[in-house]
């Protein structure tokens, strides 16, 4: 083990024996360059930790590192080392850390596969393989910075609502990665990162409106201009306050009609149920039922599935279109309950248990055997919105 000044010279000089030779440099403890039997000339780094543990990682190839750049790590290394810590590991760590696309198979069948309902679960491997993998999957975990964040969340500047959720599930990883320690305490790289403002603020369905579309909806229903399911769906979702996909997937065996209650086994936010207001009760009681199928709602265009959101979509702006009034997603029919809500006098809470918004499912823990103020709000917000529709309802002509 010849000790000399590592020089380039030195290193072009020094020719491969029967066995491995080590020329070891004087200005830097440790540092060498190793020539094996098949000539390959790899500058190393030997050290011993804090812990006394022996290391003697490579560096690199001689002509993918001058000598210069080889000693420069190395003393960078000892710095490292007289510090307190240990390069060499950390940079075996390095290699063997998780991708972010490792993570997102970590996320998902470690924590969402264990906590979520099989909803929530497709919806966040929809977003990792649309989005996170092709834009972030090949990036160590513990490499990813803000910028690379903020440089993904341009690239989805094109649809904002996608983009937020994609965000939300990244911060979520990220979060769990400090758990599984995969990164250090406090640096989630979503942190300060900004989200895109939300749309614009859903439109209100007005009183007039309500008795244009109820109107219409009745002239749908006599003349047969819609399929059943339409006219059924729409008034289904204000009687319930419902999401489109609790109204849409709705099935007879979720019905209670003798005590006058609706079981969601699955809602968006798990198991939920409902009483049944007595327009509710009127429309499931006097609903056809189609032979061969468990869905209330069935799809006109696709036997033996439930009518889709995209069929249930469409005949809503039909709908609001013939009826004249201003064009507002389904969810507006929850916006529209909401106000009801609000303006019937019924308890904040009462009428969050109504619409079974995520903050309620704590409250029911609580009150799930009173049923009463639950059936007496529904009853309220049914009268409030049958006094609407009659009194928008033109006079009728004398004859």
């Amino acid at each position: 083990m010849a000790k000399i000044k590592l020089t380039k010279s030195a290193v072009d000089a020094a020719q491969p024996q029967a066995q491995p030779v080590e020329l070891r440099d004087t200005l830097a403890p440790g540092f060498l360059c190793k020539i094996t039997p098949a000539g390959r000339k790899v500058f190393m780094l030997q050290y011993r930790t804090n812990a006394g543990e022996r290391r003697k990682p490579a560096l690199g190839l001689y002509g993918e590192l001058t000598v210069e750049q080889a000693r420069s790590l190395a003393q960078e290394w000892l710095a490292e080392v007289r510090r307190g810590g240990d390069p060499s590991a950390a940079k075996a760590a390095a290699r063997t850390a998780p991708t972010v696309k490792e993570l997102c198979e970590k996320f998902m069948e470690d924590h969402s596969k264990q906590r979520n309902k099989p909803s929530t679960q497709d919806g966040y491997q929809s977003v990792i393989d649309r989005n996170i993998i092709p834009l972030l999957g090949r990036m160590k975990v513990q490499d990813v910075k803000r910028p690379d964040v903020a440089g993904a969340m341009k690239k989805m500047a094109h649809k904002h609502a996608d983009a937020n959720r994609t965000f939300s599930v990244l911060r979520k990883m990220f979060n769990l990665a400090e758990v599984w320690g995969h990164r250090p305490d406090g640096t989630n790289p979503c942190r300060h990162v900004p989200m895109y403002p939300n749309g614009k603020s859903t439109h209100l369905i007005s009183d007039e409106e309500m008795g244009l579309l109820f109107r219409h909806l009745e002239r749908v229903e006599t003349e047969g201009l819609e399929n059943y399911v339409i006219p059924l769906a729409i008034r289904l979702q204000f009687e319930f306050a419902g999401r489109r996909s609790e109204i849409v997937s709705l099935q007879w065996g979720w019905v209670d009609l003798e005590n006058r209650r609706v079981v969601w086994p699955d809602s968006k936010t798990g198991g939920m149920s409902k009483p049944m207001s007595e327009e509710a009760y009127r429309l499931l009681s006097t609903a056809p039922r189609q032979e061969g199928t468990p869905y209330v709602l069935p799809s006109p265009s696709h036997p033996g599935k439930h009518l889709t959101t995209g069929e249930y979509y469409g005949g809503w702006s039909r709908a609001l279109k013939a009826a004249g009034a201003t064009h507002v997603g389904t969810h507006g029919i929850r916006h529209r309950s909401a106000t009801d809500i609000a303006n019937s006098g019924i308890p904040v809470k009462v009428g969050m248990a109504l619409t079974a918004h995520k903050t309620v499912a704590m409250f029911m823990r609580y009150v799930h055997t009173e049923d009463d103020p639950v059936r007496k709000a529904a009853e309220l917000v049914a009268n409030r919105r049958k006094t609407i529709t009659e009194a928008q309802r033109p006079a009728e002509v004398a004859a």
